[in-house]
């Protein structure tokens, strides 16, 4: 649905009592979620969300408000509304407008998206998009007794975006999201373990054609019975490879998060004031990549209007850059990076990762395995958690398996990764020349956003590696 709004009059309004920079953000979202569980379809949802977030920057600080009511009237108010809280400088808040009512002349710039949608998901008939979860949860049931539940998830997202701002910018665009998850919980004695294995991109049902759900069900199965036979993983210092296999746990958490400008602005990073110091080896170079097409952190432009691009954050071991969006870049006196976004319009944007990665080198991963006398061979992360003001982090390990004289050995279970971020960046002494990504959703103040993360094969030669009780039946 096509919605022509008076933008420049609303935005004229909310400055007319001061502010250094104003922007609106119109969205119009349509979703689909599908769930499986117990072997039926447990949840189907469909909506439609559509709405208005208007901002005004004033001395550093945010004013913002929200409606989904689209009159000219209604907006002219939540401009005048934010206007007043400048003009009374009531500090930095949300004003929700829910529930009361009362740019450019040749038109906007449009920006498809970074690659096409071969499949849109609103073509897609929802049987169709019922009919892939389902075979995913019949594919597991049917390959081991052992397995005790599967959780099988659909969601697409298509969502169109028009950002006019008090500078003259006027974009407009669709970003099409599709992710498809399976999760599966084996027992055998008093032994429970679960296998997970998610895909998705910025596209549409073409995600399918690359990743058929039967493959993603045996992948997650595979990785649940194979934990059952694995003994507990042994405990203390010890080299650690991480496999290309891995995603990117280690660098979106413990140190993308770090690398975002805001936290870095407040002193709350590990990384705060750190630029032209070296901060890694110098075999890591990071990137942050919002170009990179169908990866699920790619958009044409972010939340704030700005064309996205490829940012330097380390390089050979030295910091390059934060991650900025338009508020942080004003505070530095830079242009922002194009890293503002947001995960609707209700919601302020923020400084955030989109694919981050560390960048291949030349080392072949199996040559980075034979260096291994001893080891941990860790082939996927699981979940964890970082501080980013010391860097402090520990990440389980959801798939692993030991290294005996340089060759990989039998799988261990329950192992965890403790260590420090900067640290272990430092510590680094092999890199390898592939390149394995990972996806997820990134949680911060409040606030989901797509992401995605790589990274190639890394060895660090000395990490604590410790234990977990084991989960009873």
């Amino acid at each position: 649905m096509k919605i022509d709004l008076p933008f420049q009059k609303i935005l004229k309004e909310a400055l007319k009592n001061g502010g250094e920079f104003a922007d609106l953000f119109f969205e119009q979202t349509y979703s689909v979620a599908i769930v499986c569980e117990e072997d039926r379809i447990e949840k189907m949802i469909s909506g439609q969300d559509i709405g208005l977030g208007l901002r005004v920057l004033f001395d550093g600080r945010t004013f913002c408000s929200f409606t989904n009511r689209l009159g000219e009237g209604d907006l002219l108010h939540l401009a005048s509304v934010v206007s007043r809280a400048v003009k009374e400088d009531r500090g930095e808040g949300i004003f929700n407008l829910l529930d009361q009512r009362g740019l450019s002349s040749s038109g906007p710039s449009i920006h498809p998206p970074r690659a096409p949608i071969e499949k849109h998901p609103r073509e897609i008939a929802i049987r169709e998009r019922v009919s892939m979860v389902n075979r995913a949860n019949e594919v597991v049931r049917k390959l081991d007794s052992r397995v005790r539940q599967v959780k099988v998830l659909y969601r697409d997202v298509s969502q169109h975006v028009s950002i006019a701002n008090s500078e003259g910018l006027w974009v407009e665009g669709e970003r099409v999201g599709t992710v498809f998850s399976v999760q599966v919980v084996s027992s055998q004695e008093d032994i429970l373990q679960t296998g997970y294995e998610p895909i998705g991109g910025t596209m549409g049902f073409e995600l399918f054609d690359l990743y058929p759900p039967e493959k993603v069900a045996e992948i997650a199965t595979r990785r649940s019975l194979l934990m059952l036979s694995a003994r507990k993983a042994p405990m203390g210092k010890m080299t650690v490879v991480l496999s290309s296999d891995a995603g990117g746990t280690m660098i979106h958490e413990a140190v993308g998060h770090g690398l975002e400008a805001d936290l870095a602005q407040q002193g709350l990073s590990v990384y705060s004031g750190k630029i032209g110091e070296k901060v890694a080896s110098s075999l890591i170079t990071v990137v942050d990549d919002p170009t990179l097409p169908q990866k699920r952190g790619a958009y044409a432009f972010d939340d704030e209007g700005v064309v996205s691009q490829r940012t330097l954050l380390v390089e050979k071991g030295i910091l390059k850059s934060y991650l900025y969006d338009r508020l942080s870049a004003f505070k530095d006196s830079i242009p922002s990076t194009g890293n503002g976004r947001r995960e609707s319009y209700q919601l302020k944007p923020i400084p955030r990762m989109s694919n981050t990665l560390i960048l291949p080198g030349e080392t072949k991963p199996e040559e980075i395995i034979r260096s291994v006398e001893k080891g941990l061979f860790v082939k996927k992360m699981g979940g964890g958690q970082v501080n980013t003001v010391n860097g402090d982090f520990v990440f389980e390990v959801s798939e692993g398996y030991l290294i005996e004289k340089g060759s990989i050995g039998e799988p261990v279970r329950g192992a965890m990764l403790i260590g420090n971020g900067p640290q272990v960046l430092k510590e680094i002494d092999m890199v390898g020349d592939d390149l394995g990504f990972g996806i997820g959703t990134c949680g911060k103040d409040g606030q989901g956003v797509p992401v995605a993360d790589a990274q190639p094969t890394l060895r660090i030669p000395n990490i604590v590696v410790g234990g977990r009780e084991e989960t009873k039946s």
